[in-house]
């Protein structure tokens, strides 16, 4: 695919166009069916109020290493996607050193514009948007960032991921020049345009190859009677008053992303199943680290919905355990998606 251009600049409602079928990644086949796990590790933040520059406190991190030891005795890595705050917070530099220290777990990258310097661009909903900034206000905040974390960590991070999955037509182009190897920004089926976001409605869940990166989608499924109708029903529902919530309750139509914040614990296990039955080959879960305290997201409010959200975690690995889906850090899955692809078909 072409390079994009110094000039593109991300339009409202940037819909990311679907992947050539020569550029879906062939797994090999002793790579079986995986799941990750990528934590977007960021600093706390209200998020009912407007997006502020000097939010930067991250007092959840002393939680980290109990929640990254319920993993890990799992046999699970983590891949913490670390923003600016993360990156220059020397007590989160000494914690994210020690819990990735299991040598499987690993450090990524996650841009949050607002407060990533330099600061260029006025606040503004339509500019938290990482992807909706000029290529090369853009391309500065992730070299920052990018320095950053080779300095706390030792190393230049791989994997990217944009805050709130915010890219454009630059970005990914801008990612494989300086040496990322996959971007996880993509959340499949969901669309940000109304709020002058990317729209992924085009976008399903098999990693793909665009601009010289692998992209790995967070993992969505469809649910239901009705679930083969996918995002044509589900985005005409919309239309209808209620229509959403009624399929959903009658059982005949819902989208489940694999986290759980918001994603009930029943609907997140018949996900899997249907996501494994599909033949999605890596399933790509997800969470934001202020849930592993309470107070810090309103998914985890206080230690009712702490113990929620490790029931979660303990239920979901149970069932993928049992239907033989092994978990890959994140080396595992670039080494995979970088096989040759005769090799891969084999």
């Amino acid at each position: 695919m072409a390079q994009p251009t110094s000039s593109a600049i991300a339009a409202p409602g940037y819909r990311v166009p679907p992947p050539a079928t020569a550029d879906l990644v062939a797994w090999p086949d002793d790579f079986g069916t995986r799941f990750t796990i990528f934590v977007d590790t960021e600093e706390e933040f209200d998020w009912d109020a407007p997006l502020e520059r000097d939010n930067h406190a991250v007092s959840h991190i002393v939680a980290l290493p109990e929640a990254h030891r319920r993993f890990a005795g799992r046999g699970v890595p983590l891949t913490y996607m670390v923003d600016y705050p993360i990156a220059t917070d020397p007590q989160a530099i000494d914690v994210l050193r020690a819990v990735t220290a299991d040598g499987v777990s690993a450090i990524g990258t996650q841009l949050h514009p607002w407060v990533n310097p330099p600061f260029d661009e006025a606040l503004t909903p339509f500019n938290s948007f990482a992807g909706n900034l000029a290529e090369a206000l853009e391309a500065a905040k992730i070299d920052l960032l990018t320095d950053a974390i080779a300095t706390a960590f030792g190393q230049a991070p791989r994997a990217y991921r944009a805050g709130r999955y915010g890219i454009g037509p630059a970005t990914l182009g801008l990612l494989a020049a300086r040496g990322y190897a996959l971007d996880s920004s993509m959340r499949s089926t969901y669309s940000y345009a109304e709020e002058g976001g990317p729209d992924f409605a085009a976008i399903g869940n098999q990693a793909f190859r665009a601009d010289g990166i692998v992209e790995l989608p967070l993992t969505t499924v469809f649910t239901g009677l009705a679930r083969r109708a996918g995002i044509g029903l589900y985005n005409g529902l919309a239309r209808v008053p209620k229509g959403r919530g009624i399929f959903a309750r009658a059982h005949l139509l819902s989208r489940v992303a694999l986290t759980p914040e918001e994603m009930p614990l029943a609907d997140a296990r018949e996900a899997v199943a249907v996501a494994v039955g599909e033949g999605v080959r890596v399933l790509n879960f997800s969470f934001h680290s202020p849930s592993v305290a309470p107070g810090h997201t309103p998914y985890v409010r206080d230690a009712v919905d702490l113990a929620a959200f490790h029931h979660w975690w303990d239920r979901i690995l149970d069932d993928l355990d049992r239907r033989g889906v092994a978990p890959a850090s994140l080396g595992e899955i670039i080494d995979a998606a970088a096989l040759p692809a005769k090799r891969a078909l084999r």
